[in-house]
C-alpha cells in the first residue's frame, strides 16, 4: 500500500467533489440536499481560491483536502500565521487505511516551510469524532474560545502550534 500526496489537477475534480460529498454524507455529517453538498462538489471553484492537495492510494484517488490562509476566500478561522485546512475527506470505502493521518501529517510538515507560518488550524464538525481522535493523536489541541456554529451545526477548532 503506497499513499502519495500531491496537488491536485484538473483531471483529479470529479474523484474529489465524489469522495468529498460521500465521506460527508455516509460519515453522517450532512444530508443528502444540505447546500454545503454544492460547495463540496466545486472543486475547480475551490482550487481557484485554495491549494487541493489530493491523496492517492497506489495511485487512485482516495482523499482530498483544501489549504488556505488568513483572508482568503476559503479560509474560515485561520489567523496571521497560520495554515488553515478544511474539507478533509477520505473515500468511505478505504477510510481507516491512514490516508487522513498521511494527508495532515503532510499538512504539517508543508506548514513547517511556509515562512510566517507557526501553527495549523482546522474547523470541524461536532459530530466527526473520529477526526477529532485523528487530530489530537497528531498533536492538535482543541481551543473551545475559537469554536463557532454555523446555522445549527456546532464547529470545533484545533490548532497545532508549530515547534520552531
Amino acid at each position: 500500500m503506497s499513499i502519495t500526496i500531491r496537488p491536485a489537477t484538473a483531471a483529479d475534480y470529479d474523484d474529489v467533489a465524489r469522495i468529498t460529498r460521500e465521506a460527508y454524507v455516509h460519515g453522517g455529517h450532512i444530508a443528502e440536499g444540505d447546500g454545503y453538498l454544492d460547495m463540496l462538489g466545486d472543486v475547480a471553484h475551490r482550487a481557484r481560491h485554495a491549494v487541493v492537495w489530493v491523496a492517492e492510494l497506489d495511485g487512485k484517488v482516495a482523499g482530498s483536502v483544501a489549504l488556505t490562509f488568513e483572508g482568503q476566500e476559503y479560509s474560515d478561522i485561520a489567523r496571521a500565521g497560520e495554515l488553515e485546512f478544511r474539507m478533509l475527506a477520505v473515500d468511505p470505502a478505504i477510510q481507516r487505511a491512514g490516508i487522513g493521518r498521511a494527508m495532515v501529517e503532510a499538512i504539517v510538515e508543508y506548514a513547517r516551510t511556509v515562512e510566517g507560518i507557526h501553527a495549523v488550524s482546522l474547523t470541524s464538525i461536532e459530530n466527526m469524532t473520529n477526526a477529532h481522535r485523528l487530530y489530537e493523536s497528531l498533536g492538535f489541541e482543541r481551543i473551545r474560545e475559537r469554536d463557532w456554529k454555523h446555522e445549527d451545526t456546532g464547529l470545533f477548532v484545533f490548532v497545532k502550534t508549530l515547534e520552531s
